[in-house]
């Protein structure tokens, strides 16, 4: 019953990223979500991950490796695109 419910929070929480993901994905606009915040995410999502794998707990690595991927996805869009705003500044300031 607790794997069953494990596994379940696993794959519900995993998947809440996928409709995210897709979104970025597809429009490339990374606007509305906080950079600190998705870093500091992933890097929590890292830490989960290892924590799993260390505790040998298959419910955990499972959902926190995939979310890793997605989380991963949107960070380096949001960092990419800060790139392209910062760039795009730094001209405005020189014309």
């Amino acid at each position: 019953m607790i794997t069953s419910i494990s596994y379940m929070a696993a794959i519900l929480t995993t998947v809440s990223f996928i409709p995210q993901a897709v979104m970025i994905i597809k429009t490339k606009n990374t606007s509305g979500i906080s950079l600190g915040m998705y870093l500091t995410f992933t890097i929590g999502v890292a830490f989960w991950t290892i924590y799993g794998i260390l505790a040998e707990l298959n419910a955990v690595i499972f959902a926190n490796a995939i979310t890793l991927v997605f989380a991963s996805i949107i960070l380096g869009y949001k960092i990419n695109n800060n790139r392209k705003v910062g760039q795009k500044a730094e001209e405005r300031q020189i014309i």
